[in-house]
C-alpha cells in the first residue's frame, strides 16, 4: 500500500509576520535575503528546495558576467549598459542591466566573504593570458577587456545560505509560493499564501514587502514527461510561479510577445549541445575539428581569419570590445567576439562532419581551464559531463568530444518549440526594482530582459535593498479580507487531493505545450491566439479539475500546470496586444499591419490583468533615464 514518508499537516494553516517575503531561493532571491537583512530587516526566504543547491545556478556557475567594476576591467559600467541596450534595439532592461553592471562585482566579494572562491588562490594557472598574477582573478571571453570573471561557482549557493542564516534570515524549504496576498484596495501586497511540498502545511505570510525572485517561464510550448532527459538551463520546476502570481495579482508585464527560436530552457532536447565544443559561452573558444582532423577556422568581427588560439579572446583592430558569454545570441557587427565558420558553411567549403572540440590542439592552460575548470564548475556540465567523462577516462589532452547542434549555439528547434530564453520578457521595474503594485519587487529572472548570475545576483542584493527600506518606512498593508482569501485558496490548493478525475498532471502539461505551438507559434494571428486563449479557459474548466494527487508533492506539480496555463494567459494576450511585426523581438504576424510596424518598434508593450480583463499601454524606449544619475539617486535613498 502506498505510504507518503512525511507528517501529514494538510488542511493546517500556520499564521507568521515578517519585514521582508522574499520569494524564491536561487541567485537571485538568495541574495536579495541577504540584502535586506543586511538593511536591518526581518527576512522570510521560500524556496521549493535545499537553498543551498537550488534555481538555475544552484549546481555550479563557471564564470561572472558584468563585474565592470572589477580592478582590472576596462569597460565602464555605463559603457557596457548602453551596448546592451544598443544590442537589443531598445527592448532592454536599461535599469536592471545598469544595477548588473555596477554592482555586479561588490556581489563577487560578497560572495567570497563567505568563503566562496572568485580567485586561483592555488595558484594553478600563474602566467596564463586570462590571468591576473596581482588580484589573481581569472577572466573570459576578452582577455583584454576584461569584465567577465571565471569562478568556482560550485559553492556560491552553499556560501549563500550560510550568510543568509548568519543574518537570522528564516528559511522556509521545501516550501512553495502559491498566491499574494494583496491589500484591500488591491495597490500593495501584504503578503503570501505558501505550501510545505512535504507535509502539505498552509502558510500565510504577512509582510511590509515582498520580493518576488523566482524564474522565467518553461515547459510552455515543449515539454516531455517521460523522457526528460537534463534540463540545461534552469531546474524543470522553473515554470514561471512568480509570473503567474503576479499576472493575478495585477503585476505590470513586458515583452511576453518576445519568441526566442531556440530552445535553452528546462528540456531534455537541449542538453547534447553543452557537453562539448558550445561556442556559445563554457566551451568558448574551444579548437573545432572535422571528422577528418582538419581545423575549422576562427573568424574576427571584420572576417579575418585568427591565425592564434589567443587571438581568439581579443577585439579585432579598432573594436573597443565585444560581447560573449551568454548575454547576445545574435551579436551586432560593433559587438562581435571572434567566431568560427557556420557549419553548414564549413561543410559547403569541403570540411566534413561530423565535428569534434579538440583540447588536444589549445595550450595547456587553455585545456585545463576550459575542461577543468568551466566545464567542471558548471552547473549543466559538473557532473554530467565533467564527472562522468573523467570516470570513464575522457582525457582532453589526447581525445576529443563529438560537437552537437549546428554551429556554435544550441541545436536546432523547429520555431514552434522555443522556450522563454535570450533577454525573455518579464516584470517591468521601477529604478527600485518595484512592480507597478507597492511593496512588491523583483529580481533575477522575474524581471524583464532578464541574464545570467551575475544579473540575478546584483539585482536581487538591491531589490532586497529597496525592499527593506520600502518595509521600514511604510505600515504593513491593511488586509481585512485576507482571511476569506486563505480559506478559498485553501480550497483550491487541495483541490486535487479529492478529485477522483484520474488525469495525471503531465497530461494537462503535455496538451498545453501542443495547444501553445499550434495556437502560439512562430507566425501569430488573431484567430489562432483567441483560439488559444479559448483552449486556456476550457483546459482550466474542464480538464484541471481532473488531475488527481496523492500526496504535497503531486499536489505541488499540480500547482505548477495550473500556473502555466496563467503564463500561457499572460502570453497570448501580450501577442495580441502587439498588433505589427517586430525584428528585435522576433515577432511575426501573418496579419499584420505593415503601416504599424515602424510605430510600434519605438515602444515596449506592457501587460496587467485588472478584474480578469487585460489592460494593455504602451513605453517608449528610453523610459529609464540617464542611467548614472538615476542610479546614484536611487541607491543612495537604499542606503539611508
Amino acid at each position: 500500500m502506498y505510504k507518503w514518508q512525511y507528517e501529514n499537516k494538510i488542511g493546517e494553516i500556520s499564521h507568521v509576520t515578517c519585514d521582508v517575503l522574499v520569494l524564491g531561493g536561487g541567485m537571485a532571491g538568495a541574495h536579495a535575503a541577504v540584502g535586506a537583512a543586511e538593511a536591518g530587516a526581518d527576512v522570510i526566504l521560500v524556496d521549493k528546495a535545499n537553498i543551498a543547491g537550488s534555481g538555475a545556478a544552484g549546481s555550479g556557475v563557471d564564470h561572472w558576467e558584468m563585474a565592470c567594476t572589477n580592478p582590472c576591467c576596462r569597460v565602464s559600467p555605463g559603457v557596457m549598459a548602453r551596448a546592451l541596450i544598443h544590442e537589443q534595439d531598445g527592448y532592454s532592461n536599461a535599469i536592471a542591466h545598469y544595477i548588473e553592471c555596477r554592482e555586479g562585482w561588490d556581489r563577487l566579494l560578497d560572495l567570497e566573504a563567505a568563503g566562496a572562491k572568485i580567485r586561483d588562490t592555488n595558484d594553478e594557472f600563474v602566467g596564463a593570458p586570462f590571468r591576473d598574477d596581482e588580484t589573481k582573478l581569472m577572466f573570459a571571453y576578452d582577455y583584454d577587456n576584461r569584465y567577465t570573471i571565471r569562478v568556482w561557482g560550485s559553492g556560491f549557493k552553499p556560501a549563500l545560505r550560510r550568510r543568509a542564516l548568519s543574518l537570522g534570515a528564516a528559511l522556509f524549504e521545501y516550501t512553495e509560493a502559491v498566491s499574494l496576498i494583496m491589500s484591500d484596495d488591491g495597490e500593495r501586497v501584504a503578503g503570501a499564501v505558501l505550501m510545505n511540498i512535504h507535509t502539505g502545511e498552509l502558510h500565510a505570510v504577512y509582510a511590509g514587502a515582498v520580493v518576488l525572485a523566482m524564474s522565467r517561464p518553461s515547459r510552455i510550448w515543449l515539454f516531455d514527461p517521460d523522457v526528460p532527459g537534463l534540463s540545461e538551463f534552469r531546474p524543470l520546476q522553473c515554470v514561471g510561479t512568480g509570473h503567474a502570481m503576479g499576472w493575478r495579482a495585477g503585476v505590470e508585464f513586458t515583452m511576453m510577445e518576445k519568441s526566442v527560436r531556440a530552445e535553452y530552457s528546462a528540456a531534455g532536447r537541449s542538453f547534447p549541445t553543452y557537453s562539448a565544443g558550445n561556442n556559445h559561452n563554457t566551451w568558448y573558444a574551444a579548437t573545432i575539428v572535422d571528422s577528418e582532423g582538419r581545423e575549422l577556422p576562427y573568424l574576427d568581427r571584420d572576417g579575418n581569419e585568427i591565425k592564434s588560439v589567443d587571438g581568439r579572446y581579443r577585439p579585432a583592430a579598432g573594436q573597443d570590445f565585444f560581447l560573449k558569454g551568454g548575454i547576445i545570441d545574435e551579436a551586432k557587427y560593433e559587438y562581435r567576439g571572434p567566431e568560427t565558420l557556420s557549419f553548414d558553411l564549413a561543410e559547403k567549403m569541403g570540411y566534413k562532419p561530423p565535428f569534434y572540440a579538440d583540447l588536444s590542439r589549445m595550450p595547456e592552460y587553455e585545456r585545463s581551464v576550459i575542461f577543468g575548470m568551466m566545464v567542471g564548475e558548471e552547473g549543466k556540465t559538473k557532473i554530467p559531463v565533467y564527472d562522468a567523462l573523467t570516470r570513464r577516462g575522457f582525457d582532453p589532452s589526447r581525445d576529443r568530444l563529438r560537437v552537437y547542434g549546428t554551429g556554435w549555439k544550441s541545436a536546432a528547434f523547429s520555431d514552434n518549440e522555443r522556450q522563454l530564453f535570450g533577454a525573455p520578457g518579464g516584470v517591468l521595474n521601477d529604478w527600485e526594482l518595484m512592480t507597478n503594485i507597492g511593496g512588491l519587487f523583483a529580481a533575477g529572472d522575474q524581471l524583464y530582459s532578464s541574464d545570467c548570475a551575475g544579473f540575478a545576483a546584483a539585482t536581487g542584493h538591491y531589490a532586497g535593498r529597496h525592499a527593506a527600506k520600502y518595509a521600514r518606512e511604510n505600515e504593513r498593508a491593511a488586509s481585512n479580507e485576507s482571511e476569506s482569501f486563505i480559506r478559498s485558496e485553501a480550497e483550491r490548493i487541495y483541490a486535487p487531493l479529492y478529485s477522483d478525475g484520474g488525469m495525471d498532471w503531465r497530461e494537462l502539461n503535455r496538451a498545453v505545450s501542443k495547444m501553445m505551438q499550434r495556437t502560439c507559434g512562430a507566425v501569430k494571428s488573431d484567430r489562432l491566439l483567441y483560439e488559444g486563449l479559448a483552449a486556456v479557459d476550457e483546459y482550466r474548466r474542464r480538464m484541471y479539475p481532473r488531475i488527481s494527487c496523492r500526496n504535497p508533492h503531486e499536489l505541488m506539480r499540480a500547482h505548477e500546470v495550473s500556473d502555466i496555463l496563467d503564463v500561457c494567459e499572460l502570453i497570448l494576450y501580450s501577442c495580441l496586444a502587439r498588433r505589427a511585426d517586430s525584428a528585435p523581438l522576433s515577432f511575426e504576424r501573418s496579419d499584420a499591419d505593415p503601416a504599424r510596424t515602424e510605430a510600434e518598434n519605438l515602444f515596449i508593450v506592457t501587460k496587467r490583468g485588472e478584474g480578469g480583463k487585460p489592460i494593455t499601454r504602451t513605453l517608449e524606449h528610453g523610459y529609464w533615464g540617464e542611467l548614472e544619475q538615476e542610479y546614484e539617486k536611487h541607491s543612495e535613498e537604499a542606503a539611508k
